[in-house]
């Protein structure tokens, strides 16, 4: 599912990724994908460390923007699981807005096609209420760093 490299890169000692200097290996980043918008959403967190697929859920049928949302929340709430803070990675600016203010503040029409999904955001919605979380959420800067390790390369 990731490309695995050989070697480490001659810079960096802490990632078998290409990562820029400005970025911390000690990091998950996350994306997510959809084909059609809306149409079939998955979304992924991988490790900056080791480059491996941390999580990966879907596809189901959503936006691009529930999936970047998800895909936080997700992270946030396996970290605190599994007792690790790290930073998180997002491209998604709407994303982490709608995880600052604790909403999905999705336009997606509710339908008997969306209810499986409103259902994961209700319950997401619930758990960063529910969750006070201390794990920085930065921004990836796509424009400097080139795309996020978490994408799915179908653009």
């Amino acid at each position: 599912m990731r490309k695995k490299l050989v070697n480490p890169p001659d810079y960096r000692k802490d990632t078998v990724l290409a990562l820029p200097m400005a970025v911390s290996a000690d990091a998950w980043a996350v994306d997510a994908a959809c084909s059609g918008n809306p149409g079939m959403m998955e979304y992924r967190g991988i490790d900056l460390s080791t480059g491996d697929v941390v999580f990966h859920f879907g596809p189901v049928f959503g936006t691009n923007n529930i999936g970047e949302f998800l895909s936080i929340v997700h992270a946030l709430a396996l970290m605190e699981q599994r007792g690790i803070n790290k930073i998180i990675y997002s491209d998604s600016y709407t994303a982490m807005t709608w995880v600052k203010k604790m909403k999905c503040n999705t336009k997606l029409e509710l339908t008997s096609k969306t209810m499986p999904l409103y259902q994961i955001i209700k319950k997401a919605e619930n758990w960063l209420r529910t969750h006070p979380f201390r794990v920085q959420i930065l921004q990836w800067n796509t424009h400097s760093w080139g795309e996020i390790p978490a994408d799915f390369g179908r653009k």
